[in-house]
């Protein structure tokens, strides 16, 4: 055996308990949602079961209404991560490429702003959407998100502008183009990476934030899946266990699919700015 095939046993042994820690919940939520109903207080628990019941999502779908939620989760999380973006990408150019009085400032601004958890500002924000006649719509989240993500993504993105040389804006205005052009035919495709990595970390915290959604909605139909799974838990007699496991093994998949999706551009992005 080489020294470095033994690098790589000795490697994945060290990393083995922290793996075994962070998969083991999403067996015991596979297991679970997979299980029939009868079996779920087995003792001694085994991970073994006598078949896989797919019907526990046909029922749950119905009982627990988890298209609707599903529907509303992805209008919140894809809105609120293309509203940050929107006003986020002109400011972090701005920061990344002009000098104006008050710029480090604002950088300290935006860095204090990420230690500032939502829960803090929950009856405020809550007051404010009561003013707009937003609570109970999903549009209330779309705002707040966007709101409490675009410090961290316009912090991102002005990062990475600065990695991209300015020379090559510099060469197409000298050719003739201008700075609309320059900037969405040669600078934006060039930060595509960071705008990728920026849009997943975005969209999953919008994807799994609770307190906002707990607080702003207040109806069935405008549950998103956080607050779907969790009225299945809260204030219940008996919980339906394996219809709150299967819901939770859906929510996980539209993040599953981003991140396939975008794994290169996230990779690409992380390193860039690893190396800078």
């Amino acid at each position: 055996m080489t020294p470095r095939a033994k690098r790589s046993i000795l490697y994945w042994l060290l990393m083995s308990p922290l793996m075994i820690a962070i998969l083991f919940p999403f067996g015991v939520m596979f297991v679970t949602a997979f299980r029939p109903r009868e079996e779920l207080w087995v003792y001694p628990p085994t991970w073994s079961f006598s078949e896989f019941r797919w019907l526990n999502f046909v029922e749950m779908w119905d009982k627990v209404n988890f298209g609707q939620a599903l529907i509303n989760s992805l209008y919140v999380s894809i809105t609120s991560t293309l509203l940050a973006l929107l006003i986020g990408i002109p400011a972090a150019y701005a920061l990344s490429r002009f000098r104006f009085k008050g710029k480090g400032l604002y950088r300290q601004f935006l860095l204090v702003t990420q230690m500032m958890s939502p829960i803090v500002l929950v009856l405020g924000l809550f007051r404010l959407m009561v003013y707009f006649g937003l609570v109970n719509s999903p549009n209330s989240l779309v705002f707040t998100y966007a709101a409490f993500n675009l410090a961290f993504t316009i912090w991102m993105l002005q990062s990475y502008f600065s990695t991209i040389p300015r020379e090559l804006e510099e060469a197409a205005k000298i050719d003739g183009a201008s700075s609309f052009i320059s900037l969405t035919k040669i600078f934006l495709p060039l930060a595509v990476p960071a705008m990728a990595v920026t849009a997943i970390f975005t969209f999953i915290n919008s994807w799994n934030e609770f307190v906002l959604a707990l607080t702003m909605l207040r109806s069935q139909e405008s549950y998103t899946l956080t607050v779907m799974v969790f009225a299945q838990v809260a204030g219940r007699y008996q919980v339906e266990w394996h219809h709150v496991m299967a819901a939770t093994l859906l929510a996980t998949v539209p993040v599953a699919i981003l991140f396939s999706w975008l794994q290169r551009y996230m990779v690409r992005g992380m390193a860039i700015g690893a190396v800078k």
